[in-house]
């Protein structure tokens, strides 16, 4: 069972209620949630609730709030809309055999607080952790559009060919260079996934600008900032419906934070060589 961290006054904020921590309890165990643990760190007093395995739209604050306003009739379910964006998405055939499923959206005109980014990548983490088990299944991109320019190219490439600057790191460096450098670091587990593979996958624009080396790391050139404002978010997976839940889920979670607010963009995805391996996202329950 997941469990995640809140901070108890933006939580608080967000139901439009101070409980005591009693009454919260009770909110939870009546919500089918269980506050696990209350603690104070960084002057700040946090929750610890644990989640039920399946419900991955309660993974960060936005989505836990949301569900239990409507659970407890202070707001009604949102309307999601699904907008045809201009960007588009081409998918070689050299990832059939490697992570074969992609899907793309944009979540257009965001505005980002810092506790809104945080957010934001703790729900990546904890998706990748979940469902992504680890990111072996699934792994998510995340992307400042106005860096780069589509229409953009999932592929697999031999990894000395694999040349750029990773996220965070301050050299260009090729693939096996990188995975060299990361293991000595905290994603040291996650070579192993695609490390002894003959090709490795890219996503890149169409200047040929690498925005990430999927499930390892992004790219530094597109690296979100408290100032992004369009977000292109990219899933790759070898699970089906495991990678439409992943960007249903990120979008449903921040689209509350787009000038429209519930609105988002598909990514137009064609595919290359090879009928389909690619998805288009919906934000349609499933079945």
């Amino acid at each position: 069972m997941p469990t995640i961290t809140v901070t108890r006054d933006i939580l608080y904020q967000r139901l439009g209620k101070v409980f005591t921590n009693e009454d919260f309890e009770d909110e939870c165990f009546d919500f089918g949630i269980e506050l696990d643990d209350v603690v104070e760190e960084n002057n700040a007093v946090k929750f610890k609730i644990d989640i039920p395995a399946n419900r991955y739209d309660l993974l960060c604050v936005e989505g836990l709030s949301r569900a239990m306003n409507v659970f407890r009739g202070r707001s009604a379910v949102p309307k999601f809309t699904v907008l045809q964006g201009p960007e588009k998405m081409n998918v070689d055939d050299s990832v059939s055999e490697i992570r074969p499923y992609c899907v793309a959206a944009v979540l257009r005109d965001m505005k980002f607080t810092e506790e809104i980014y945080n957010s934001f990548i703790l729900l990546q983490d904890k998706l990748h952790q979940n469902i992504g088990r680890e990111r072996s299944l699934v792994s998510i991109g995340t992307h400042d559009l106005d860096t780069i320019q589509g229409p953009f190219t999932y592929q697999a490439l031999p990894p000395e060919s694999i040349k750029f600057q990773a996220l965070n790191q301050e050299t260009v460096m090729t693939a096996p260079e990188m995975f060299n450098k990361f293991r000595q670091t905290y994603l040291k587990p996650y070579l192993q996934i695609i490390e002894e593979k003959p090709l490795y996958p890219l996503i890149t624009d169409a200047n040929g600008i690498v925005l990430s080396l999927p499930p390892i790391i992004n790219g530094e050139h597109s690296k979100i900032t408290l100032n992004t404002r369009n977000v292109f978010i990219e899933v790759t997976a070898c699970d089906r419906a495991k990678c439409r839940i992943v960007i249903d889920t990120i979008c449903a979670m921040f689209s509350e934070y787009c000038s429209t607010p519930f609105t988002c963009e598909s990514v137009e995805n064609f595919e290359i060589n090879l009928p389909c391996s690619i998805l288009e996202m919906s934000l349609e329950p499933f079945v």
